[in-house]
């Protein structure tokens, strides 16, 4: 049958199952916003109130739901205000589908207006893109745009469809999608006995778990692989979720701001099995003194990152969860009762603490962990309090905690939560915001209000940009430059404004009734919690230092 370009857009994402997008319209999307409104019974469309909220909320959606997140912009100032978005998603490797507008074919090059050649823009923070240039294409360019953010290690791909393009006719005929088959084919049998021989001689192993463990859906297997090597876990940020932070295994986060425990457990262990992270600066520190007394066991899907920041003594290429399995299947139970007994000692000995004679951060995210029991989806900007929150609430489960790791995204958050709670409607979803990032990206409370999605956000407000303050406190013989807001902000009166509902914090007391009140309010929900200027992120590694070398207070 025949279809327009812009009919065959949507008939793609129903066969791609999608039932969620995030966008903008605008001129050059106009024809596939007509076919959305005809179409409004089997696609939800959220409108947010920037394109870059559209991208974070689509980002959001793929993070806690495992599908691929879908957003659609205008050609020009509409599709470069996704890069942002876009660039995070790749960095973290999420799946996602962004499709641009842009100016007919024949004004392609010709400094049209709102155009921009946004595939040359995204190339280097995309997997793949596409201009398509002829509608006989477009069906099979979609289908393959989905088959690549999913396939492999997971990222953003961009479809950009110049407008005469969507109301140009073709012969459409649905298909069945191309099934996404796990990466093995570079897991060999001499690969994996290499790897079990490694795990047997080795007497104080230790796992260091990242983001991809996450995205290959690996955690049961991860935990059933630490069980029986009989070996600490440590995170990294992108990891958090993938293996039990209430574990007795489990030691804290690793590297900048990563415990004690695992910093130094790490740096004394013989055997450093890395399951699905990068080796992050932020992780490793001074790269030769990081692990310096252990062989390197790598296991991840893409084997560009393999001796790419730290060398290895052996590594198995191919999904995270294949591989663990074929592992937890061969190996035989480890035992190593003194080493886990060491590593008891250094948790014990540097347990995470702050300040509790007054209302902190920390208490605040204990707390919401308690009333929340754990089961609440996390989203974060990127800063201090993002550092807090990935040490103090107790993530059981994957796709619980989902921050900016790898490009640091200061606005991420509040789109990522819209998106979070849209994908999961029954959860409870809770942005922990800097007040600094607030500023970036509170618009996107009209669009919570609008769409009546029912979020909380936790603002941290200490009035500064605190990450920022305390590298100048530390590094900088505290001069403060431009990093102190001292905005007289009534948050309550802002969230009212807007039709939300909005709580103070000031004080210990009234952590609990604040928390419990959010969370029974039918309304999207801003809770403005006031700290210290001067509290900060402890521990913490300076810049270019081995792991070890740890600043407690």
């Amino acid at each position: 049958m025949k279809l327009t370009g812009a009919q065959i857009v949507i008939e793609c994402l129903k066969e791609q199952s999608v039932d969620t997008v995030f966008g903008y319209p605008g001129g050059a999307v106009l024809n596939i916003y007509d076919e959305i409104y005809k179409n409004m019974d089997s696609i939800k469309h959220i409108l947010t109130s920037h394109e870059q909220g559209a991208s974070h909320a689509a980002d959001g959606y793929a993070r806690s739901t495992g599908k691929v997140g879908v957003v659609i912009a205008t050609s020009g100032p509409g599709a470069t205000n996704l890069v942002t978005g876009i660039a995070t998603a790749y960095m973290d490797s999420v799946p996602m589908v962004a499709i641009t507008g842009n100016v007919p074919v024949s004004l392609l090059g010709r400094d049209s207006f709102q155009e921009v050649d946004i595939t040359g823009v995204t190339m280097p923070i995309t997997k793949h893109n596409y201009i398509v240039k002829d509608v006989n294409d477009l069906a099979d360019i979609i289908r393959e745009a989905f088959y690549t953010a999913k396939e492999g290690r997971p990222g953003p791909v961009l479809i950009d469809i110049p407008k005469d393009v969507t109301a140009n006719q073709a012969e459409y005929e649905p298909v069945v999608p191309k099934k996404v088959s796990r990466c093995s084919k570079n897991i060999t049998t001499e690969s994996i006995e290499e790897a079990i021989e490694l795990i047997k001689n080795s007497k104080k192993p230790y796992i260091y778990a990242g983001g991809g463990v996450i995205i290959s859906e690996a955690a049961k297997e991860l935990k059933d692989f630490a069980e029986k090597v009989q070996a600490p876990v440590t995170c990294s940020l992108m990891g958090i979720g993938g293996f039990p932070t209430n574990d007795d295994l489990y030691t804290g986060m690793i590297g900048m701001h990563g415990s004690k425990a695992s910093n130094l457990g790490v740096t004394a262990c013989d055997l450093l099995i890395v399951v699905g992270a990068r080796f992050s600066d932020r992780v490793i520190g001074k790269p030769d003194k990081f692990a310096n007394k252990a062989r390197v066991l790598q296991i991840d899907v893409d084997p560009a990152e393999v001796n790419k920041n730290i060398l290895t003594y052996h590594s198995v290429i191919g999904d995270i969860k294949k591989v663990l399995q074929q592992l937890n299947d061969r190996l035989e139970e480890q035992n190593h009762t003194e080493w886990l007994s060491e590593i008891k000692y250094l948790k014990e000995k540097y347990p995470l603490k702050y300040p509790t004679d007054c209302v902190s951060a920390q208490y605040a995210i204990e707390k919401l962990d308690e009333i929340t029991e754990g089961e609440a989806i996390i989203t974060t900007e990127v800063g201090q309090h993002q550092m807090w929150a990935g040490q103090y609430y107790k993530f059981k489960e994957p796709r619980k905690f989902l921050t900016s790791g790898g490009l640091g995204t200061m606005g991420y958050g509040f789109g990522a939560c819209l998106g979070a709670k849209v994908g999961n409607p029954d959860k409870i979803v809770v942005n922990i915001a800097g007040d600094g990032s607030f500023r970036m990206n509170f618009n996107e409370l009209l669009t919570a209000v609008r769409h009546n999605i029912k979020i909380i956000v936790l603002v941290i407000n200490n009035g500064v940009l605190g990450m920022v303050r305390q590298w100048q406190t530390l590094f900088y013989d505290e001069r403060y430059s431009f990093t102190t807001l001292n905005q007289d902000l009534d948050y309550v009166k802002l969230a009212e404004s807007m039709g939300a509902v909005g709580f103070n914090i000031t004080s210990k007391d009234q952590v609990e009734d604040v928390f419990k009140k959010a969370i029974e309010e039918t309304k999207p929900v801003i809770i403005n919690c006031v700290i210290d200027k001067d509290d900060k992120v402890f521990p913490m590694v300076a810049p270019g230092k081995p792991i070890e070398d740890v600043i407690v207070e």
